[in-house]
């Protein structure tokens, strides 16, 4: 299993293996993750699956709108919420997101559920979870 330390001291993105719109965001992550903040892992994992079921988290079914689930400091974010809380760890010019902190989530959250409900339609589908590459293993559990 993931060693404490780690637990603590990254954030874990669950991410739908097999949608196109969240590998491309995995990716784009990845090139913004300077300081190195960040691991993964698809939804559809073993890995992923295990881990929810240790924090007592019902998993989200794969083609469910909440397609982006992270766990940041012991506590488990979805929707709207796990999106800001990346932008805001990625520094920079993307901190300003934060501003969408002060709308309310339910207004925030249907804004996501609107994209996250036509994402095959509009990114298309993969057949299976993406493999990462060497150099990217480490950053997947």
């Amino acid at each position: 299993m993931i060693p404490e330390q780690t637990l603590n001291s990254k954030t874990i993105i669950f991410f739908d293996g097999v949608c196109n719109l969240c590998n491309s965001s995995v990716q784009f992550i990845i090139k913004r993750d300077i300081k190195n903040k960040f691991l993964f892992s698809a939804l559809q994992s073993d890995t992923t699956e295990q881990l929810f079921k240790n924090f007592n988290y019902v998993v989200p079914k794969t083609n469910s709108p909440e397609s982006i689930v992270i766990l940041t400091k012991g506590k488990f974010l979805d929707k709207s919420s796990a999106v800001l809380t990346i932008a805001g760890q990625l520094g920079k010019g993307w901190q300003l997101f934060q501003i969408f902190w002060v709308f309310p989530k339910p207004i925030r959250d249907s804004i996501y559920l609107f994209v996250a409900r036509n994402r095959y339609k509009w990114f298309g589908k993969k057949e299976a979870c993406m493999i990462p590459t060497p150099e990217l293993k480490a950053k997947f559990i």
